[in-house]
């Protein structure tokens, strides 16, 4: 028999009961995939009260268990792991194979050869499995909504299941996977966009606030509010405006428990980068960078993710170990002058000390 609408009223708010109890705050450190979502971080920000995430992309099915198992080993019981759902191989395999060429320079400069623009799995399957055999309190999903049998098996687990959107469009799809909240993730947020699908559409980036706004009118499944986050009075603002958390990421890119590299950290604080654009020039996929020679030479990089990501894999790690700001990427939000060089701890009473229930 279908839910009524006060049935489905009352289901939705025990989801944000569950979700506003998984930590002591309403602040959620995001998963920032590459190696910065160090275990460290975790642990650090979870005993100052967020709720942080383990980022599953890019790593092996082995090390993402690994690492749960050394989060649970510090005494932390509840964290998240974001999880990237595979898309499809390129539509432009021409544009493909010029852009890889035209990184060819670049690459020998560093002493570096590129990869192999490959399309990959991130072997989705295996991690499924492995959040499916000891499941963490919540599991979100980005680039792609994941099938009714993992929502349900996760379900089985006692795990919450999240869905990133970047549209209410998108929201409109990942709400008939039946999720038990949505991140919505604006267009201030750092590093990749989090959309459905890996295309270019004019209204593909709304402010976080319009986002908020627009979903909240269509469910009442709970929200979590992610971009330009960079002080306390966001947080305020936000929860304000009915969002049940608060996601900040680029808040927590230069503390000492982040694994992002020093050349990384310290352009954030460098006055020679001063702003950030949405740029496909490291990945294939749509994603903010501060600007550097990467993203102002290569503004025609095609839509081909995850093969770009891994050709530019290894020139991205040669400019990181030289130091090399202009070839890394350097994934940032809009509110990236706020990030400060503190321990997590630091950071995360920073950004709720504006909130209602903040105590000291």
């Amino acid at each position: 028999m279908p839910k009524t609408a006060g049935a489905d009223r009352a289901d939705h708010s025990e989801r944000w009961e569950r979700l506003r109890g998984l930590a002591p705050t309403p602040l959620v450190v995001a998963p920032m995939a590459g190696g910065v979502s160090t275990v460290e971080l975790v642990v650090a920000a979870s005993a100052a009260g967020a709720f942080a995430n383990l980022a599953g992309g890019y790593l092996r099915a082995e090390r993402l268990a690994a690492d749960m198992a050394a989060v649970r080993a510090a005494g932390v019981e509840r964290f998240g792991v974001n999880l990237f759902v595979p898309g499809n191989p390129t539509a432009d395999p021409s544009g493909l194979v010029s852009y890889v060429a035209s990184l060819r320079a670049e690459a020998a400069a560093l002493g570096a050869e590129l990869g192999e623009p490959a399309w990959d799995d991130d072997e989705y399957q295996q991690k499924i499995e492995a959040v499916l055999a000891f499941p963490p309190a919540k599991v979100s999903f980005t680039f792609g909504v994941p099938d009714a049998s993992v929502v349900e098996g996760l379900r089985r687990g006692a795990a919450l299941v999240m869905v990133t959107v970047t549209t209410p469009e998108e929201a409109d799809t990942a709400l008939r996977a039946g999720p038990d909240a949505l991140c919505l993730q604006g267009a201030e947020a750092g590093a990749h966009r989090g959309s459905l699908r890996n295309d270019d559409r004019p209204d593909a980036d709304r402010p976080i606030r319009a986002l908020l706004a627009a979903v909240r009118r269509r469910t009442t499944v709970p929200l979590v509010a992610a971009g330009g986050v960079g002080g306390p009075e966001d947080v305020a603002d936000l929860l304000a405006r009915g969002a049940a958390l608060v996601q900040a990421g680029t808040a927590f890119l230069r503390c000492p428990e982040s694994g992002a590299p020093a050349a990384h950290k310290d352009a954030l604080g460098d006055g020679a980068f001063d702003r950030t654009a949405v740029t496909r020039a490291f990945s294939g996929r749509r994603a903010r960078s501060l600007v550097n020679a990467m993203v102002r030479d290569h503004p025609g990089a095609p839509a081909a993710y995850p093969e770009i990501n891994n050709a530019t894999r290894p020139l991205r790690a040669a400019a990181g170990r030289a130091g090399d700001a202009q070839h890394m990427s350097l994934y940032a939000g809009t509110a990236f002058r706020r990030a400060e060089a503190r321990p997590a701890a630091e950071v995360v009473e920073r950004l709720v000390s504006g909130w209602s229930g903040w105590r000291r």
